[in-house]
């Protein structure tokens, strides 16, 4: 049996929760007091489009990791972009990110607008806590730091 879809009231305690989340996470790096988590460089919202955040983080590999967090009636949906489409050798770079998604947990690549490598994922509104929004960021974060350098060299290197 299928869950019913989200009512208004159900997405606005979830959009509520997910603004204290962010918020607690922004607060806990202004005051110095970062947690296991990656560094939280800010956090916005579209006006266009209700219910999205830009969550951006500072990585290693990549300056920033951008991550867009989108609540819908069924699901979160969550996406960021990893890198355009790679000029040189696509096939290996295509072969490489689906013997990763063999492994990932919770998202997976795929080529979206502009033939742009993006890692995506979805996950129903009734799942959606504290513990898989860390799970979520945590995830897509760690999954950008493994892979983009060989992403970068297999398709932008000579």
């Amino acid at each position: 049996m299928t869950r019913r879809p989200a009512t208004d009231a159900e997405l606005d305690q979830l959009e509520a929760r997910m603004d204290a989340w962010l918020a607690q996470w922004a607060r806990s790096q202004a005051e110095g007091t970062p947690d296991e988590r990656p560094m939280l460089i800010d956090v916005t919202r579209d006006d266009a489009v209700p219910r999205r955040w830009y969550v951006r983080l500072a990585g290693e590999s990549r300056d920033v990791i951008a991550i867009w967090l989108t609540l819908r009636q069924r699901t979160l949906a969550y996406e960021s972009y990893v890198l355009p489409a790679p000029p040189q050798r696509p096939d290996q770079v295509a072969d490489f990110v689906l013997r990763r998604n063999y492994a990932l947990v919770g998202a997976q690549y795929g080529i979206g607008p502009e033939d742009a490598l993006y890692l995506t994922g979805e996950l129903p509104t009734h799942c959606v806590d504290e513990d898989e929004l860390d799970r979520i960021v945590g995830s897509l974060w760690a999954y950008i730091e493994r892979d983009f350098t060989t992403l970068l060299r297999l398709g932008f290197q000579k």
